[in-house]
């Protein structure tokens, strides 16, 4: 029973600990509510259909441009191609 004794000036400090974590936990939902609700309010915006139009077609360009890229006779047909330029 002596380590009672040990515990009790003790007890503010735990309750003090409790208390920021729960708090800080409240917070923490909070704000993963808020991102949630923004992330689905976001596209319904005429700002963000439009991010999302322009996210589309910028996804399109770079597919795009990794096929002209990996693809070796589109290579070969560039370099013709920029041969020709210089050329004339």
């Amino acid at each position: 029973m002596d380590w009672l004794g040990y515990l009790i000036p003790l007890a503010p400090f735990g309750l003090g600990g409790l208390w920021i974590w729960t708090s800080h936990q409240s917070k923490m939902i909070d704000k993963q509510k808020e991102l949630l609700l923004l992330g689905k309010s976001a596209p319904e915006s005429e700002d963000g259909r439009r991010m999302n139009e322009d996210m589309k077609y910028l996804k399109e360009r770079v597919a795009t441009l990794e096929k002209i890229v990996t693809d070796e006779r589109g290579a070969r047909e560039l370099e013709s191609e920029i041969a020709k330029l210089k050329d004339s």
